[in-house]
């Protein structure tokens, strides 16, 4: 399988579905390849159909149109791209499946390890390292930014993202995101010491 044509369709994708950006320096496609990358480190320690994985990951983001779930645009969009490269049915059936739930987080269905494996990757982006960067920088868009208005972003975002280590499907993904909260809680000491 030929990721790279995948990636430009993605980005192509993605650049044309109109989405509004959360904020003006979030880039959703940069999201996707950290996801995508995820979710191959993921598949290396706990398995599942490698390809159906990343084409999942790859086009977990791809749809949006107002009014309706960005899961299921996205995973209509994903059949029809697969299935005009020759993609088996059966694979191309997983994989826009996966796309539709990838958003339910919460759910206690019982789900496929490649299922798992797009979840716990689209979770584990944005929580950690890049979270502190993310609320450090939305804080700068706001009016009167300044250190202590990012610390308490970034304290809140971490008391509100803790407990969702719940989401986890997998071991793996679960042991990640535990090393990511205490790195936050790490920093948050540190800053603490810093400011006050």
């Amino acid at each position: 399988m030929n990721y790279a044509n995948v990636i430009e369709f993605v980005r192509q994708q993605i650049a044309d579905n109109g989405r509004p950006p959360n904020y003006p320096f979030r880039d959703r496609f940069e999201h996707t390849m950290r996801v995508y990358r995820w979710a191959i480190k993921l598949q290396a320690k706990v398995g599942g159909d490698l390809d159906i994985i990343a084409l999942a990951a790859l086009l977990h983001d791809v749809g949006w149109e107002e009014g309706r779930e960005h899961g299921e645009v996205g995973a209509e969009i994903a059949v029809e791209y697969l299935d005009s490269l020759g993609i088996e049915p059966e694979k191309i059936g997983r994989i826009g499946e996966i796309i539709r739930i990838h958003d339910n987080k919460d759910t206690m269905d019982e789900l496929s390890i490649e299922c798992q494996v797009v979840m716990d990757a689209d979770l584990l982006d944005e929580v950690g390292a890049v979270s502190v960067l993310w609320d450090s920088m939305a804080t700068a868009c706001e009016d009167e930014a300044n250190y202590k208005k990012a610390y308490y972003r970034i304290k809140n975002y971490f008391r509100g993202n803790k407990p969702k280590i719940r989401r986890c499907k997998t071991e793996a993904a679960r042991i990640e995101y535990d090393r990511r909260m205490k790195l936050l809680e790490e920093f948050l000491f540190q800053l603490e010491k810093e400011l006050f």
